[in-house]
């Protein structure tokens, strides 16, 4: 299939109505789960291997995001990046935050809870990733629609991964970028504090997820 060139944008897409909406969906989405449990019993040979798995997606979200950022932190938007994790994916950031809330998801030991935080993550990010996509194509014209035929949107491409000797990053935006990441990273308290405050009877189950 090929690349169809989307409709410039004039402006870059307002990145900070997208951290807003994916921070009230976070809460929404948190809340109702304080009064579930997952199917497999915690502590559990089965229970155990999913939260394992979790505790994998989000280290990955970590550290992928860093990787991320070493290329392209202090530069978005201003310079066409196609090196590096941005040579597989055009939005390396957004794929592993992607993998992040899958994480989430196997952390609390369900795997619809996995996929439907993972699935709300992929429709946010698509909606941002096409404005931006828009705002480079009026940029950058060509070179991202070359770009843009060869690198997929969203899923990576191992074999497409190239690279360069040297290349300059922003230590601001790395040290914010993993700030950022330590969300992601309190998730292994918070997750076993909820456990422990179920299974003393604090908290109240009204539902079981799968």
């Amino acid at each position: 299939m090929s690349y169809s060139p989307p409709k410039p944008a004039a402006k870059v897409f307002d990145q900070h109505k997208r951290l807003i909406v994916v921070q009230v969906a976070a809460v929404l989405a948190i809340v109702p789960l304080l009064f579930t449990k997952p199917f497999l019993v915690e502590g559990s040979d089965g229970h155990e291997y999913i939260e394992a798995l979790g505790i994998g997606f989000v280290l990955v979200c970590f550290l992928g995001r860093l990787w991320s950022i070493l290329y392209v932190g202090g530069r978005k938007n201003a310079e066409l990046v196609t090196i590096g994790p941005f040579s597989m994916t055009r939005n390396p950031l957004y794929f592993f935050s992607t993998v992040g809330a899958a994480g989430a998801g196997l952390m609390y030991g369900s795997l619809l809870v996995a996929a439907a935080l993972a699935l709300a993550s992929y429709l946010v990010f698509r909606v941002t990733a096409r404005k931006e996509a828009e705002f480079l194509f009026g940029k950058f014209g060509p070179a991202y629609s070359a770009y843009a035929e060869r690198t997929p949107a969203f899923w990576p491409n191992p074999m497409l991964f190239h690279d360069q000797a040297e290349r300059q990053f922003s230590t601001r935006t790395l040290r914010r970028t993993f700030v950022d990441g330590l969300y992601f990273l309190a998730l292994f308290p918070i997750i076993e504090t909820i456990e422990q405050l179920r299974s003393s009877g604090v908290l109240p189950v009204f539902f079981t997820l799968y």
